[in-house]
């Protein structure tokens, strides 16, 4: 076995069915009596519900966040925050509300509680992703990483199948790259293979069924360990895509990142042979970069960035955004395969080796 460096997260998670009601405890665990609740404005009611589990421990709800964790929506939060005096913040639903509540703990040390409803797993790691004019910056801190994590399967049963499908592969986004980032290692990487199989053996499930308890539970757990990938190891290539488009074009997040998915997996796919064949397992596909697609495209999800709203001459400017400042990647960037990726992924194509 190959030399290998290992570093765990802190960080308490509770998993099950109706663990929302010891939202109160956890709370108390943390010291927290003048909380800040933040949503997503679609979100907001049913927030409001779930915050009744915090009594008095409320001191107020903040129900703007908005995808990509614009700077200014942190500077209105922030706002909040000082003129509640709130001793921490507890984040209710997907990727947005996490973002927010952890560039709120980022700027004050202050304690989280994450409530996911999505499958987008970012509550799970230290990394922070803020847009400013156009561009999205990512930065990794021990304060960004929130304390409690409440997984309430109950809470996911009611989201969309569409949404479901592109959530979770966002959350396979993180562990593929996870098991070719540069700092990989055997425990992660027996983490990211888990995590890959229980969102591919519950998705199609969950299209079938939405309210498949079970399936729903793999899902969630899938997500988390997912999660727990990206939090443990660096990102390549494909979330550098996802950030530069959804900077740039402010895209939907989730689908942004199952269109691209497929073709930033066939790009690495010959300078990453054993990853490939990790995610090829536990896909149960011949092909890493065609099971991927094969697996969103047949859950009814959109591969085309033309349909998310991506003008056509932004092929060339992301391509070049991409290259001026790049992650790691197991293969060097080259301009010209990076603008065919891009390309493919504009016109929904299935993935093709560049």
């Amino acid at each position: 076995m190959d030399n290998f460096v290992y570093n765990a997260n802190p960080g308490r998670v509770i998993f099950g069915s109706g663990t929302i009601s010891r939202l109160a405890e956890e709370a108390d665990r943390l010291g927290a009596r003048r909380t800040l609740v933040l949503s997503t404005p679609e979100q907001a009611a049913q927030v409001d519900d779930i915050a009744r589990h915090l009594g008095s421990r409320v001191a107020g709800l903040y129900p703007k966040a908005t995808m990509h964790t614009p700077i200014e929506v942190t500077a209105e939060a922030m706002q909040v925050v000082e003129k509640l005096q709130a001793d921490a913040v507890i984040s209710i639903g997907g990727g947005s509300t996490t973002g927010l509540g952890k560039a709120i703990a980022f700027r004050t040390d202050l304690p989280q509680i994450v409530i996911p409803t999505t499958y987008a797993g970012s509550e799970a790691t230290p990394i922070l992703g803020e847009t400013e004019n156009g561009r999205k910056v990512t930065k990794s801190d021990p304060r960004i990483l929130p304390e409690v994590i409440i997984y309430d399967v109950d809470l996911t049963l009611t989201l969309p199948v569409s949404l479901s499908v592109t959530s979770g592969i966002n959350a396979v986004a993180h562990a593929v790259e996870a098991l070719y980032a540069r700092e990989a290692n055997p425990i992660i990487s027996m983490m990211a293979e888990a995590g890959i199989a229980a969102l591919a053996r519950a998705l199609p499930l969950i299209r079938n069924d939405p309210q498949d308890r079970s399936a729903r539970a793999d899902a969630l757990y899938g997500a988390w360990l997912c999660g727990v990938c990206l939090g443990s190891v660096g990102m390549a290539l494909h979330h550098k895509l996802c950030h530069t488009l959804g900077g740039m074009f402010n895209l939907p997040h989730a689908p942004m990142h199952t269109a691209v998915l497929p073709h930033a997996v066939a790009y690495n796919s010959a300078a990453t042979p054993d990853a490939m064949k990790r995610i090829s397992r536990a896909l149960g596909s011949e092909d890493a970069a065609g099971g991927l697609y094969d697996l969103a495209s047949g859950l009814g999800a959109t591969m085309s960035l033309q349909s998310l709203g991506m003008p056509e001459d932004g092929v060339e400017a992301a391509a070049e955004q991409a290259m001026a400042n790049p992650y790691w990647n197991p293969r060097p960037l080259e301009r010209d395969a990076l603008t065919s990726l891009l390309a493919g992924a504009y016109r929904g194509e299935a993935p093709a080796f560049r």
